[in-house]
């Protein structure tokens, strides 16, 4: 039966070419976001808050590596880290390590989850965050400077939670490009 123009199968798919494109951020954003992550980490906290309190400039480094990967990297990363360590007063490296680790698996992952919206990056953005909450963790335990319990995981899923607030926020400063044309 030859398929005629009124019964041809619809396929949907991804529109592409109908998506506004983000501009490059400016580097003076970048660094003020990650300042204000900074400020968010001292912010004090008492008891369970504290302990579900996500790491802000580990969700600013992250929002930045997978939305404008040209404008930070391992270096502001590792930058990052070492402010991070002396603010915690913890293991020199400790934070670094962690958030290299996330830019450098962010950095890998950006054409992927770029194509998702921020909802269905969660899942991504939790394993991300695990992993270097496993690193500092783990470092921390190895040296042998503090023994934390588990819980101190639980940052992590409410790092992923708060991923859609921290998307929204962040993307609201950067420009879009309206017609494909111009460039």
């Amino acid at each position: 039966m030859p398929l005629s123009p009124t019964n041809k199968p619809k396929v949907t798919c991804h529109d592409y070419l109908g998506q506004e494109l983000p501009l490059p951020a400016k580097s003076s954003l970048v660094y003020l976001s990650l300042i204000a992550a900074i400020l968010l980490n001292l912010l004090p906290f008492e008891n369970m808050a504290a302990i579900l309190r996500p790491d802000f400039v580990a969700l600013a480094l992250l929002y930045w590596s997978i939305h404008q990967p040209q404008q930070t990297g391992m270096s502001i990363a590792f930058v990052m880290g070492l402010i991070m360590d002396v603010i915690d007063a913890s293991i020199m490296g400790q934070h670094a390590l962690a958030y290299c680790l996330l830019t450098f698996f962010a950095l890998i992952l950006h054409r992927r989850l770029r194509m998702f919206n921020a909802f269905r990056q969660i899942p991504a953005v939790l394993w991300m965050l695990f992993l270097a909450q496993i690193v500092v963790f783990l470092t921390g335990t190895l040296a042998g400077t503090y023994f934390p319990e588990w819980y101190v995981l639980l940052s992590s899923v409410t790092g992923a939670l708060f991923w859609p607030l921290i998307s929204i926020i962040l993307g609201k400063f950067l420009k879009q490009r309206t017609d494909p044309d111009e460039i």
